[in-house]
């Protein structure tokens, strides 16, 4: 089956009949003729896994898209502060009490995974900062139904308790770093720290995280001369470096000349790291992933500024005070938290998720239109 779905009808990513109308999910191409050229579109759909692993009805919105990816912010709250992520002069954090306890993130996780959610990431601010940390993994990694419980973290604490919560059930890391340079590493996250980043990203190789995927911001001006260096760090290591475009978010003074596009960023490493070559995607992939000859690890780009994946995107975002999110760069969202402690049932959550998902709409805004959008700073969404 190749990776096409249609535009004109609803679609489903292998979980019923394909119209044969198609459009490539990868590049969004809505001709007929017009073909995309990358491997990922011959990426084939394990359909039996997707029998296997039903999705309720509830997790499908309007386009046919199937929602199994559930990222969840455990805190706003930050130890460092990055200038794409968190205004210079903070953000207003919402009160402790009004935090989704560890109880309510547990009942709510469970019930998008017995609806059909088998990922699960934990995001913040950052979710180190959260005590009881280790008892979230242990929660969540018994449900059963989730095969991967992931984390995205920036690191600075990460290597003393990463033996915890390995234990505890988290399979997978990404480690936010945008530069190797101790003085550009101070001055965009306002803080030090850059070792102990550095030391994270051992400690989990040396655990036997497979792949370390290490998310870095491109920035025009600021790191984008140090594209190659990460790359270098793919060589001899189990390492996926993803570059990411400079996307807009409250507070971030987000400027088109401070991105670089994917194109760009991929010209830069295909002139020196002539073998590189596009891999197959899966159709729900974020990222344009690529390995290159001799290298142990890859090298991925997200593309949401210059070319959207929006056709595959099936994830959804529950936020740290409890507000549900189907997209992220859309303003809209809605409470899960306040229906929970004014004692709301299963079925009525799942009613109020299941019309948020049917709200999703087919693509978000194009880039421009985005940077004039109101949306919360990137702390309070979750990364």
């Amino acid at each position: 089956m190749r990776r096409y779905v249609s535009k004109l009808t609803n679609w489903h990513l292998g979980f019923r009949n394909l119209n044969p109308l198609m459009v490539c999910v990868d590049c969004g191409s809505g001709s007929l003729s017009k073909i995309c050229s990358f491997s990922s579109c011959c990426a084939n759909l394990n359909e039996d896994s997707v029998k296997d692993n039903p999705v309720s009805d509830m997790l499908t919105d309007s386009f046919g898209r199937i929602h199994t990816y559930l990222r969840i912010s455990l805190t706003e709250r930050c130890n460092l502060r990055c200038q794409y992520c968190m205004p210079a002069e903070g953000v207003e954090l919402t009160p402790a009490p009004k935090i989704l306890t560890i109880n309510e993130v547990v009942r709510l996780a469970s019930l998008f995974v017995t609806s059909g959610v088998n990922k699960i990431r934990l995001t913040g601010g950052e979710p180190m900062i959260r005590k009881d940390i280790e008892d979230i993994c242990l929660e969540l990694s018994n449900l059963k139904g989730l095969k991967t419980l992931a984390m995205t973290t920036n690191g600075i604490t990460l290597a003393r308790k990463l033996p915890k919560l390995k234990e505890c059930g988290l399979t997978a890391l990404n480690i936010s770093l945008d530069t190797l340079v101790p003085a550009k590493f101070e001055f965009m996250t306002r803080r030090k720290g850059l070792e102990k980043v550095k030391q994270s990203i051992d400690t989990a190789l040396e655990l036997g995280y497979n792949p370390v995927k290490v998310n870095c911001v491109v920035m025009r001006g600021f790191n984008d001369d140090e594209i190659c260096d990460f790359v270098e760090l793919t060589r001899d290591k189990p390492i996926n470096i993803r570059f990411i475009e400079f996307m807009p978010f409250d507070g971030n003074v987000w400027n088109s000349k401070k991105l670089v596009s994917y194109s760009e960023m991929l010209d830069r490493v295909a002139k020196k790291f002539v073998s590189v070559k596009r891999l197959n995607d899966h159709p729900t992939e974020t990222a344009k992933n690529f390995g290159i000859e001799g290298h142990v690890g890859t090298v991925s780009f997200i593309t949401s500024m210059t070319e959207h994946f929006c056709a595959g995107c099936n994830r959804l975002r529950l936020l740290a005070d409890g507000n549900f999110k189907v997209c992220l760069f859309g303003p809209s969202e809605v409470s899960l938290k306040d229906p929970l402690r004014n004692g709301a049932d299963d079925m009525i959550l799942r009613e109020i998720i299941s019309a948020a998902v049917k709200r999703k709409k087919a693509a978000h805004a194009g880039m421009f239109d985005l940077a004039k959008t109101a949306n919360r700073p990137m702390v309070h969404i979750g990364g």
